[in-house]
């Protein structure tokens, strides 16, 4: 049986967990890991902020990044259906090569 890639273990460089903070800091805290690394490499962010879930995909993207959203249990956190309820999101975003 094919493993869903989204609920696959992610290959990452850098972990942020951002849960607990509030638009804006999640993409800040991002932005200023992504400067640090070599494109290519990965990062992945955990939020439990309701915008993060918007606003991380779209400021990848303007970015240059790439940006795939995970299950929850994918990041090791809790199991899916508690981490749905408590409002976290994981991200899996790509450095591009845009600086």
């Amino acid at each position: 049986m094919a493993q869903n890639p989204a609920m696959a273990s992610p290959e990452q460089d850098a972990r942020l967990d951002a849960r607990g903070l509030r638009c804006p800091l999640p993409v800040i805290r991002m932005e200023a890991m992504l400067r640090r690394m070599a494109p290519g490499a990965c990062l992945l962010v955990i939020a439990d902020d309701p915008i993060a879930a918007v606003d991380i995909p779209h400021f990848s993207r303007e970015g240059g990044h790439s940006c795939t959203q995970l299950a929850p249990e994918a990041a090791g956190l809790i199991a899916g259906a508690a981490a749905t309820a408590a409002g976290v999101c994981v991200f899996l975003v790509t450095r591009g090569e845009k600086e």
